[in-house]
C-alpha cells in the first residue's frame, strides 16, 4: 500500500526536497541553520503562524450535502460522510487528518493526499496523506504517453518503490500559485525574514547562556604568543561569562584589564526590528497580530474585528481552496452532493453568542426552532418544525401600497 510504505521504517536515505538541500548544504559548506523546509518551524512566529491555520482548519467538521429540487439537504447518509467527517483513514482522525494537509500546504506550497479507490465498485474508501518531499509532478505538453491527460504525479515511498498516479486519484490543494498546476513555498518566499527572525532568537538565547556578558578587549601588559593569548582569553571567559557568573565580580590579575565592545539592543533597534520581522510574518500567512500574543494598541472591539477578518479573509480563501478540489475528485456532477467544512462550530465555545444568533434567527424566520435545536444536538419538539416571526411583520409590497394589514392575514377595507 503506497500510505503505509512511506512510514515504513528504512535506513535508507530520502530523496526529498530536504535531503537533496542538506547534500548541497555539506558540499558548499553552509551553515545547517539554514532556513528550509520544516526547519522554518523552529522560528517561534512560523510555528505559530502555522499551528493557527492547522488548528482552525482541523476543528471544522466538513459535511456532505445534496442538491433537490426543494434546496440543499445535509446528507449523513452517504458513504462518504464517516470519511470525510471522523476518519479519512484507519491511521488518523479527520482533525488530524486535515492539520497535517495544512501544515504541508504551508510550508511547500501544496499537500497531496492519496484517494484509495474500490476498483470493484468504484467507491473511495481512504484518503492518505502523502509527503510532499517525494512527490514529483510530470506536464506532458507533447501528449507523449496521452492525448486527454497530460498531468501525472509520481510518488516514490522509502523503499524506492515508484507509484504512477492519475490527478483523479489524489487531493492536490496549492498555496499561491503563478501557473496553476503547483504552488509558492511560503517558506521560500518568506526565507529572508524566517531567517531575521531566527538570528534574533539565537541572539538571545546565546546572550542568556553566557549571562548577558558582553564581547570586548582582553588587554595585557607584555608580550605573548598565540598560546599565551588563548590561554588568557579562555581564563577570563571561565570567570567571566556564563549564568553562573552573571552580575558576579571578577578578579583580574596584575597587568590585565578589559576594555567592552557592547551594542545595545536600543541601538541595534532591536525590538523595532524583532516586531517588523512579526508584522511581516504573520501578514503572510494571514494571521492576526494578536494571535500570536502582540497586543500592541489592542481593545476588545479591534481584537474582535480582526478575529472576523481573519475568519472571513483568510480562511474562506483557505476553505473554498480545499472544498472545491474534494468536490471534484470526490463527487460525481450527476449525483449533485458537494461538501462544505461548518464554520459554525467556531462559535460553540461562546455560547451568548450562539443563543444570540438562535433568536435572531426564528423571530426573522430564517430557522425553525428545531432547526436551531438541532445545531445544539438537542431532541426536535412537538411544534418546532414551523416559522415563527413577529405579528407585527406584514409583506413588503403591501406596505408599498400603503395598504394595511390585519392579524389575521387579510387587507383592511377600511
Amino acid at each position: 500500500m503506497i500510505f503505509r510504505n512511506a512510514y515504513r521504517a528504512t535506513n535508507q536515505v530520502l530523496t526529498g526536497a530536504d535531503a537533496e538541500w542538506e547534500n548541497l548544504r555539506k558540499w558548499f559548506g553552509l551553515s545547517d541553520t539554514d532556513i528550509r523546509g520544516t526547519k522554518a518551524l523552529k522560528e517561534i512566529t512560523v510555528y505559530t503562524c502555522i499551528k493557527i491555520l492547522s488548528e482552525t482548519l482541523g476543528k471544522l467538521p466538513l459535511k456532505i450535502y445534496q442538491k433537490t429540487k426543494d434546496g440543499q439537504k445535509k446528507d449523513a447518509d452517504h458513504y462518504l460522510y464517516p470519511i470525510l467527517k471522523e476518519r479519512p483513514n484507519p491511521y488518523m482522525s479527520a482533525y488530524t487528518f486535515w492539520s497535517v494537509m495544512e501544515v504541508q500546504r504551508n510550508i511547500y506550497g501544496n499537500c497531496i493526499a492519496w484517494i484509495e479507490i474500490n476498483r470493484v465498485n468504484g467507491r473511495i474508501t481512504g484518503i492518505y496523506p502523502l509527503d510532499w518531499n517525494q512527490i514529483k509532478i510530470y506536464l506532458d505538453d507533447e501528449g507523449l504517453f496521452s492525448s486527454r491527460q497530460g498531468l501525472w504525479y509520481v510518488y516514490t515511498d522509502r523503499l524506492g518503490n515508484q507509484y504512477k498516479l492519475h490527478p483523479d486519484e489524489v487531493l492536490h490543494i496549492k498555496s499561491v500559485s503563478c501557473n496553476g498546476l503547483i504552488g509558492l513555498s511560503p517558506i521560500e518566499q518568506l526565507r529572508a525574514s524566517i531567517e531575521n527572525g531566527s538570528a534574533s532568537a539565537r541572539y538571545l538565547n546565546t546572550s542568556y547562556k553566557s549571562g548577558l556578558s558582553v564581547s570586548g578587549i582582553l588587554q595585557y601588559v607584555g608580550d605573548l604568543d598565540e598560546k599565551g593569548k588563548e590561554t588568557q582569553r579562555r581564563n577570563f571567559e571561565k570567570m567571566a561569562s556564563g549564568l553562573e557568573n552573571a552580575n558576579r565580580i571578577a578578579v583580574m590579575p596584575p597587568g590585565l584589564s578589559f576594555q567592552p565592545l557592547q551594542l545595545k539592543m536600543t541601538d541595534a533597534q532591536f525590538l523595532e526590528n524583532a516586531r517588523f520581522t512579526v508584522q511581516q510574518l504573520t501578514a503572510a500567512y494571514g494571521v492576526k497580530l494578536h494571535q500570536v500574543n502582540d497586543l500592541t494598541k489592542s481593545s476588545y472591539a479591534s481584537v474582535s474585528e480582526s478575529n472576523r477578518e481573519f475568519y472571513t479573509d483568510t480562511m474562506l480563501a483557505v476553505l473554498t481552496g480545499y472544498e472545491q478540489e474534494i468536490n471534484y475528485k470526490c463527487f460525481l456532477p450527476s449525483e449533485r452532493y458537494y461538501s462544505k467544512f461548518s464554520a459554525d462550530v467556531i462559535l460553540r465555545g461562546d455560547i451568548e453568542k450562539r443563543y444570540s444568533m438562535y433568536k435572531d434567527a426564528v423571530q426573522n424566520m430564517l430557522k425553525t426552532p428545531n432547526e436551531c435545536r438541532a445545531m445544539e444536538e438537542d431532541p426536535p419538539l412537538p411544534g418546532g418544525n414551523v416559522l415563527y416571526g413577529n405579528a407585527a411583520l406584514a409583506p413588503a409590497t403591501l406596505l408599498a401600497e400603503g395598504v394595511a394589514f390585519k392579524k389575521g392575514g387579510k387587507k383592511d377595507d377600511a
